[in-house]
């Protein structure tokens, strides 16, 4: 049956509980249960529900109490409350308060269904209202980055420092450590974000060409193909923020078109005469270091310069492992929503003791990937050993890995630039050997070699079908 919708009742008498458990369970609903105020509010915390049915007589905290807590979290929660002692009084402080509506016990299971439907539908036209920037704002905001450590705490409190002005932000980090989410968290804390669009350009794998027009636009027959005018990347984002994701992989050409829009704030479609005015914050991000490939001639000074006004370094997932289980209980809750499981977010000392020993070669995205597959794959709803890879459970793969992306063991043959070398020559036979070596490590497992490297297999599988690397 189809989910209709996510509800929590909380009432400290077990049989009103399993009533109400077993009444709208039957009726498609996904039921968590509180027995007491303080567990009610403690799981509306951990997740807001669609709507809360809530006992006002309770001890502890009672259901008033409660209601002004759930409010606080969420000021538009839907809130039933449920009540023996019903008076005129009650019903108007909680009314009065933001519940949505109040019902008495004994109750008729009609009853208690009409009201819950009627309390989903405004729950849902009220989202409905909601406007799309206001839900990326929701999405992206600062306050919804997961980082208990330190190094990612004060990488937020410099976001919130530099996300008011205007100037350009260069973000560094591996692959998978989330520069993407920074760069939004910057975006839709600025006034940017009422103002225009944040639009995202991956700068990677393609073609000068492409990219280009993806950029800048162009106008009708600029090429064979252009059959119609295209708004270009930058003019999409007047106003607001373009994100330049890998920023080391565009070519000169391009390198010099982004330092005129950086410089002048205008540019010209591919095809066109005629310059544009624009108004856009740059921030470009890289797993690169664009300090060598300046000094080795394969990146302008001047750009580097222009972009690297505020930088921002993300540390790798292994420097930072007290985000580790936070982020791993965040996940989970992802995708037993997703996937309509119920798997506790809690993990056992085993489990979680080979997750922070991992060195997490992929990061942050190797980790959601991870707990996607493990939630899938629980039995008793929980997270056991069963659930991890083979990777986890013996790092030394990834260990091996991570010595040879970081220098300790060599990756290829020295090029002698006095000699002249094609750089994309050179790169790809960076990129044979580096392939080679991790299918050696993995003996084969082209999956495990996948996460490895940061990749999804089937970008692995293309480029092994392109260099044609043999495969044990």
């Amino acid at each position: 049956m189809v989910r209709k919708g996510t509800i929590l009742v909380v009432d400290d008498e077990e049989i009103m509980r399993d009533v109400l458990e077993s009444l709208l369970s039957s009726e498609g609903y996904r039921v968590d249960l509180a027995r007491d105020g303080e567990g009610g509010v403690e799981k509306f915390r951990e997740r807001p529900y669609d709507l809360v049915l809530l006992d006002v007589a309770m001890p502890g905290m009672g259901g008033i109490k409660a209601l002004e807590e759930i409010l606080r979290i969420d000021p538009e929660a839907v809130v039933v409350m449920i009540t023996a002692y019903a008076t005129f009084e009650t019903a108007m402080t909680a009314w009065q308060m933001g519940a949505f509506n109040c019902i008495r016990k004994p109750f008729q299971n009609e009853q208690i269904l009409q009201v819950v439907g009627s309390g989903l539908n405004r729950r849902r036209k009220d989202e409905e209202r909601r406007m799309l920037s206001q839900t990326l704002r929701e999405s992206a905001h600062l306050k919804k980055i997961i980082a208990r450590s330190h190094k990612m705490r004060k990488i937020l409190d410099l976001v919130s420092q530099i996300a008011p002005t205007r100037s350009t932000v260069l973000i560094q980090g591996d692959s998978g450590t989330g520069k993407e989410l920074i760069a939004r968290a910057i975006h839709f804390s600025s006034p940017r974000a009422e103002s225009g669009q944040f639009v995202a350009v991956n700068c990677s794998n393609v073609s000068p060409e492409l990219l280009e027009s993806d950029l800048f636009g162009h106008v009708k027959g600029a090429f064979t193909g252009a059959i119609a005018a295209k708004k270009g990347r930058f003019e999409v984002a007047d106003g607001g923020s373009l994100f330049l994701d890998e920023i080391g992989n565009v070519s000169p050409d391009i390198q010099a078109k982004l330092l005129r829009v950086i410089q002048e704030r205008e540019f010209t479609p591919v095809g066109d005469t005629a310059t544009r005015k624009v108004d856009v914050r740059i921030i470009a991000a890289t797993n690169s270091d664009l300090k060598k490939a300046m000094v080795e001639g394969r990146f302008r000074d001047d750009l580097y310069y222009r972009l690297n006004v505020i930088t921002i370094t993300i540390p790798p997932l292994r420097e930072r492992r007290e985000d580790i289980l936070p982020l791993v209980q965040h996940f989970i809750r992802k995708y037993s929503d997703e996937n309509e499981r119920q798997v506790s977010a809690e993990l056992d000392a085993d489990v979680l003791r080979l997750l922070e020993e991992y060195p997490w070669p992929g990061n942050v995205r190797e980790l959601e990937n991870m707990v996607e597959r493990a939630v899938v794959i629980a039995e008793n709803d929980r997270i056991t050993v069963d659930c991890l890879p083979d990777e986890i459970l013996d790092p030394r793969a990834a260990e091996e890995f991570l010595r040879h992306v970081s220098g300790e063991a060599r990756l290829g043959p020295e090029v002698d630039i006095t000699q002249g070398f094609s750089f994309y020559d050179e790169v790809a036979k960076f990129e044979i050997n580096l392939i080679r070596q991790v299918l050696e490590i993995t003996g084969g497992n082209q999956s495990r070699a996948a996460r490895l490297l940061g990749m999804n297999t089937t970008t692995l599988n293309s480029k092994i079908k392109s260099y044609n690397i043999a495969v044990k």
